[in-house]
């Protein structure tokens, strides 16, 4: 349409048909895979699990929830979907509840239209106007979800039972739109009773008296897998009401864990120095949440996050660049010794099963070095590295590393241990010296947990030897 009609009159001559909501994301969904346009940008890991079964939803015009531990991209699926809406969409101006310019629902408008007729004036909605989100928690009320009487609409003189007393809530002002709700079951049982209507009959029932609202609401939740059961806190009849129930997962793979975190990480345009982080590195920090995510003393029920990688890496870049400015260098290259200060980015994103505070610190280091011999075995094997472990046992050689010490403190190391630069190729990591001491860290610490060589942990540094 050149010309966007004004009033219903102008949309009536533009033969511009009203598509319910289901079908209207169902015509998008079908058009975009037959283009083979992306459908979920930035989401990672999911290509042949979580998305196949969110398109079949939509395509059979099937509400959903997703269960999931946190962390699992779950709110960041739901606000894609509007991807799947209009450009813009007409509805009555004015009208709370976003009526249908052909067929409206509310009293306000079925008056304007009966008095107006065509030249009842339109107001055109863009996606992010038809959809609206809902924390559950256990203080929401049906108020907030779907409407209260207005004390001052009654106050003008209007009768409780006028229709246009009413002040509606979230889920009719989302009418012709997506309305999600997060953690569904943290709302109160009666409220869940509240929400039965509005998804199958789409009722709306407000103190006391009923009207019909025939609401056209595409509705979307998400809930953790332990509590979404009938031994939960979730109500069998709005179980039922959904059509789809989508299980969602942490990431499968290293390659995805990674993607997702440097993707997510918080990034700066005044970088005093620039940092790199190998390859290897950043596998040992997605390699740490994996362990985390079998870990026997981490509470799997609460879920390791893959914002526990992300804030360890963006702990990572820190340190080294701290490193960097405190020793005047021009070049930050992460390291082993860099690891230490991902404790703070962890401890507070894993809940722990231990039976003292003094634990929690024992068991993140236990993940840590199961991260780094696992990252290493991937690699190398300990017997590449036997003319390194014969220089050390000759008596006499120790190296000491530390997330403080400049390069220029590992000269002798780097010149007098064979290997290096071997080890740096295989990895495929670019040549320099700071490049060369990350890689030497990395040997260290493997030779180390794979018992070639002792390790004597100082204060902010440490000490390898024969």
């Amino acid at each position: 349409m050149t010309d966007v009609p004004a009033t219903i009159g102008d949309l009536r001559r533009s033969e511009y048909r009203v598509l319910p909501v289901k079908a209207e994301l169902r015509r998008n969904l079908i058009r975009k895979l037959s283009a083979g346009e992306e459908l979920f940008p930035g989401i990672r890991g999911y290509d042949d699990s979580v998305i196949p079964q969110i398109e079949n939803a939509v395509l059979g015009g099937q509400d959903i929830v997703l269960l999931g531990e946190r962390g699992q991209a779950k709110s960041r699926l739901i606000r894609s979907l509007i991807s799947l809406l209009d450009d813009a969409i007409p509805a009555i101006a004015g009208c709370e509840i976003n009526d249908d310019p052909y067929a409206p629902i509310c009293r306000r408008c079925r008056d304007l239209v009966a008095s107006e007729g065509d030249a009842t004036p339109l107001t055109w909605l863009t996606p992010e106007q038809r959809y609206s989100e809902k924390l559950a928690t256990p203080d929401t009320s049906i108020a907030d979800l779907i409407g209260e009487v207005d004390p001052i609409r009654v106050a003008e003189g209007r009768y409780l039972s006028d229709e246009l007393t009413i002040h509606y809530g979230l889920v009719p002002r989302t009418n012709r739109g997506i309305f999600a709700i997060n953690e569904l079951p943290d709302l109160a049982e009666r409220i869940q009773v509240g929400l039965l209507n509005i998804i199958e009959e789409r009722d709306v029932q407000i103190r006391g008296y009923r009207l019909r609202l025939p609401l056209d609401v595409y509705v979307v939740a998400t809930a953790n897998p332990e509590d979404y059961t009938n031994r939960g806190r979730i109500i069998t009849p709005l179980k039922d009401r959904f059509g789809a129930q989508v299980r969602t997962h942490y990431p499968r793979t290293l390659d995805d864990e990674m993607a997702i975190a440097e993707q997510e990480r918080t990034t700066f345009d005044d970088m005093p120095v620039p940092v790199t982080v190998p390859s290897f590195m950043r596998e040992v920090v997605a390699e740490m949440s994996h362990v985390a995510r079998r870990h026997p003393q981490v509470n799997q029920r609460s879920g390791v996050s893959v914002r526990v990688s992300t804030a360890n890496y963006e702990n990572l870049v820190s340190n080294a660049l701290r490193r960097a400015l405190r020793t005047g260098e021009r070049e930050a290259v992460a390291r082993m010794s860099d690891l230490p200060s991902l404790m703070a980015s962890t401890a507070g994103k894993i809940e722990l099963e231990t039976w003292e505070d003094s634990d929690d610190s024992a068991v993140l280091e236990k993940i840590v070095k199961t991260a780094c011999n696992n990252v290493f075995r991937r690699h190398f094997s300990v017997q590449e590295f036997t003319d390194m472990v014969q220089r050390f046992d000759r008596g006499g050689f120790t190296v000491e590393t530390g997330d403080m010490l400049p390069v220029s403190a590992y000269a002798q190391a780097v010149t007098e241990l064979p290997g290096i630069d071997r080890a740096r190729q295989k990895l495929g990591e670019e040549s320099g010296d700071a490049m060369r001491v990350a890689v030497l860290e990395f040997i260290l610490e493997g030779l180390h947990l794979g018992k070639r060589l002792n390790k004597t942990a100082l204060d902010g540094s440490a000490v390898y030897g024969g």
